[in-house]
């Protein structure tokens, strides 16, 4: 039983790309970005067809199947990264501390960051609530700066599929990729 090494390297490329476009597509969609989804899925499924007509040549053989869900796992693992490596998107920030009078406020501020501070009772008593939405690839220098000034503070982090009007720091063009599907007026 001899096998095509040029169609089964066909089968796990196609599909690891089909599959990484895939992925992608469905975390734009999820954060909104509506306006690309299409095209992608166009290009998603003409080459998982392609694919899948390999495989369907080389019925006699079960690598080819094996080779075909390993292109599945590993574009499903190159899609993910692609997201965290683009960071397109915005994420609202948590960020409470039970210092009365601290730095990070007017820190944030100062790097330009959007912030709305509130007054609130936690378990032990006092504590200030930082509110921002960032872009994704700026949350990073959020989490630093609140590091360094408030190591002790709880921060949650969540995902923001709209926003209407209000202070949100610029992230340039792919922050903005879409975003007439994102920003609500």
């Amino acid at each position: 039983m001899g096998f095509d090494i040029l169609s089964l390297a066909l089968i796990f490329c196609a599909r690891v790309l089909d599959v990484s476009i895939g992925t992608f597509r469905i975390i734009l969609v999820s954060r909104g970005f509506r306006n690309i989804a299409p095209f992608l899925g166009f290009f998603e499924v003409l080459i998982w067809i392609t694919a899948l007509g390999h495989v369907i040549k080389n019925l006699n053989g079960p690598v080819s199947y094996v080779v075909y869900a390993a292109g599945f796992a590993t574009g499903t693992f190159i899609g993910m990264k692609l997201d965290s490596l683009i960071s397109i998107g915005y994420q609202s920030l948590r960020i409470i501390t039970t210092e009365k009078v601290t730095a990070l406020p007017l820190t944030l501020r100062e790097e330009g960051f959007g912030i709305t501070t509130v007054t609130g009772r936690g378990m032990k008593g006092e504590v200030m609530l930082i509110y921002t939405t960032v872009p994704r690839k700026k949350v990073k220098h959020v989490l630093e700066i609140v590091q360094e000034l408030e190591p002790n503070s709880f921060i949650t982090i969540e995902d923001v599929r709209s926003y209407k009007s209000g202070f949100v720091s610029s992230g340039g063009f792919m922050s903005t990729l879409g975003r007439g599907a994102v920003k609500r007026k």
